[in-house]
C-alpha cells in the first residue's frame, strides 16, 4: 500500500512537519535506486514538498532517472549535516516514484522550481510506503518513530 505526501501529511501532521523541516535544513540527500542487475545505487539529489506531493527532479538521461523507469522502488535519507547532531533526526522515505509527463503538471513545477534546464528534466512524484525518523531523547533513549499507510505511526525507544 502506498500513498501521497498529503495523506501521510493528515495522518501524522506533527511527524510530516519534523520531515520537511530536516529535509529542507540542506539542499542535497541521499536517493537509493536499483540498478537493472537488482544492486543498490545511491546518488545526490533535491527533493521538493509541494502540491501535497514530495518530488524528485532529475538530470536528463541520469542513470537514477533511468533505475526508477525501470523499477520505481526507491528510499530516501535526509543529508544528515555535519558532526554527529543530526537536529530533527534522521529521517528516511521509501516508496515508488512515478516519472510525470503531464505537460501541465511540468509547467507548473518548472514555474515555482525553477530547474537548471526547464526544458530538459525528469520529474517524479512519490508514493510513500514509509516514512522513518530515528534521533536521539534526553541523551538516554534511541527513538524509532514509523509510519506506514493505512496505520498510525508507532514509536519505540531503546536505553
Amino acid at each position: 500500500m502506498t500513498t501521497n505526501w498529503a495523506a501521510f501529511a493528515t495522518a501524522e501532521p506533527t511527524f510530516a512537519r519534523t520531515a520537511e523541516e530536516r529535509f529542507g535544513a540542506f539542499t542535497h540527500h541521499v536517493l537509493a535506486t536499483l540498478r537493472k542487475d537488482g544492486s543498490p545505487r545511491t546518488t545526490g539529489l533535491e527533493v521538493r514538498f509541494l502540491y501535497g506531493e514530495l518530488w524528485l527532479g532529475m538530470m536528463p538521461g541520469s542513470m537514477k532517472a533511468l533505475d526508477l523507469r525501470r523499477d520505481p522502488r526507491f528510499a530516501i535519507q535526509a543529508n544528515p549535516g555535519s558532526g554527529t547532531g543530526m537536529a530533527g533526526g534522521d529521517i528516511r522515505i521509501a516508496g515508488r516514484a512515478i516519472e510525470v509527463e503531464d505537460p501541465e503538471v511540468i509547467a507548473r513545477y518548472v514555474g515555482d522550481v525553477d530547474p537548471p534546464d526547464p526544458a530538459a528534466f525528469h520529474l517524479f512524484r512519490t508514493e510513500l510506503a514509509e516514512v522513518v525518523r530515528t534521533y536521539i531523547e534526553d541523551d538516554k533513549y534511541l527513538v524509532v518513530q514509523q509510519w506506514r499507510p493505512g496505520a498510525p505511526a508507532r514509536t519505540t525507544r531503546r536505553t
